[in-house]
């Protein structure tokens, strides 16, 4: 022998860095192991029918929430809470809801309360208020109807806070239909076509004190062609403008007596004929 020694080589600080990375990795990966079969811990990350990002971090047991709280996208997040006889969610922006749930989403029946005073109870899919349902706003406004994808949409009756009342259906969040029938809190009661909120189309209505139009509407205004009657017996039939008598039109007075000619400003500016 020729008396030399030969030693191992140390291995490099980066060699050791990457064992030991390598064995957190392992630990980690048998700790989320042991607490996905042995405790039902599970992570999940789904969608709300709004295109909002919800995940879900707790306990599950055979499918079931046991324990656990989800994040949005937006940054609110919530508790989960088993106690009730219903799961209740207490979100970070002060809203709570109680009633069914899909793991992180709300599904099914349950009661949103809003932390302005807002109160909805009905039908959920997606985690937004979808099926029938009523909201009772805080200033006192109730919808009793139909949601598509959290929107107001569909037939409904609402009951507003000044007493008037609206029985037909919504569209986007609007009054917007056919043959819809809207009660004011005076008396008056329209019943016809609205779009977007507003009278457009064709529709009568009638006022308190006994007076009547049937004819067309355009943005809450009587606007083309129409027939308004008087309680006193006197009828205009003809073209409207900004609520007024506008165009051509027939004036019949009570004893029968009629003016025929051109109205501008509900004034006669021109007559064809006169009886």
């Amino acid at each position: 022998m020729n008396g030399k020694r030969y030693y191992k080589p140390r291995p490099s600080f980066g060699r050791i860095m990457l064992r030991i990375i390598i064995g957190a990795v392992v630990c980690l990966i048998i700790a989320a192991a042991v607490a996905y079969f042995a405790f039902g811990v599970r992570y999940k990350s789904v969608r709300t029918a709004d295109g909002l990002k919800v995940k879900f971090f707790g306990v599950t047991e055979n499918g079931n929430i046991k324990k656990g709280w989800i994040r949005y996208s937006t940054g609110v997040s919530a508790k989960i809470d088993l106690s009730g006889e219903k799961p209740k969610l207490t979100y970070s922006n002060g809203d709570v809801y109680e009633g069914d749930l899909d793991v992180a989403l709300k599904e099914g029946v349950g009661k949103m309360t809003y932390k302005n005073g807002d109160v909805y109870e009905g039908e959920f899919r997606g985690d937004v208020c979808d099926g029938k349902g009523v909201m009772t706003y805080a200033e006192g406004t109730v919808y009793d109807g139909m949601y598509v994808s959290g929107k107001q949409e569909g037939s409904a009756s609402v009951t507003f806070s000044d007493g008037s009342s609206f029985t037909g259906t919504y569209k986007d969040g609007r009054m917007d239909g056919a043959s819809c029938v809207y009660r004011h809190a005076n008396g008056d009661v329209y019943t016809g076509d609205f779009t977007e909120g507003m009278m457009n189309g064709h529709g009568e209505y009638v006022w308190a004190n006994g007076d009547k139009y049937t004819g067309d509407f355009k943005n809450d205004v009587r606007e083309g062609r129409g027939v308004y009657e008087w309680a006193n017996g006197e009828k205009y039939d003809g073209e409207f403008a900004g609520n007024l008598m506008n165009g051509y039109g027939v004036y019949t007075f009570v004893g029968g007596r009629t003016y025929e000619g051109y109205f501008e400003n509900g004034v006669v500016v021109r007559t064809d004929k006169g009886e």
